[in-house]
């Protein structure tokens, strides 16, 4: 009888151990994302996410690199393309005149990404990443956008657009 009852919970851990894992076979699978920002005295840096299309079970996602120059208040970035390995995408952006920077104070810029997906509008695909970038004097967080699509060589860089801005704090004033 001991042989019985072993011989049943054996084929229970079996039965279970199999159902577990033809559960998560077919549970779908959430891939982690994690953009990336580090910074420096006179600059910092974030990736951003451009594309993430998944297509009869191949999924294919692209980043892009964004540099904010404290300096200049400019904000350049590039995506490569990933069957050259070259940057074919380029986009810039004056952030100093959209945080109407007063020129007596020095600026104090950071910037972050995240994953927004808007729609596209006017023919014009956005990317599915956004960059916010916060300035500490003006007191202001504006998120910007950028549009991505294929291309066939290099294009001419792209000016990025603000989408909208919301105010953190009071803007410091000039002494």
């Amino acid at each position: 009888m001991s042989r019985n009852k072993l011989d049943s919970r054996t084929a229970w851990l079996v039965l279970g151990m199999m159902a577990g894992l033809g559960v998560s076979f077919l549970w779908p699978h959430e891939p982690t994302k994690a953009a990336v920002t580090d910074r420096g005295d006179k600059f910092a840096l974030a990736t951003v996410p451009v594309k993430d299309i998944t297509i009869g079970g191949f999924r294919d996602s692209l980043d892009g690199v964004f540099v904010l120059d404290f300096l200049t208040g400019r904000l350049t970035g590039g995506v490569l393309n990933n069957k050259t390995g070259q940057f074919w995408h380029r986009y810039f952006r004056n952030v100093a005149a959209d945080f109407n920077v007063n020129p007596e104070v020095t600026p104090q810029y950071a910037i972050v990404s995240g994953t927004t997906g808007l729609a596209g509008r006017g023919g014009v695909t956005p990317a599915n990443g956004t960059i916010y970038v916060a300035e500490l004097t003006s007191g202001k967080i504006i998120a910007y956008t950028f549009p991505y699509a294929e291309a066939r060589g290099p294009i001419p860089p792209i000016e990025m657009q603000p989408l909208h801005f919301f105010p953190f704090r009071e803007a410091v004033q000039a002494q």
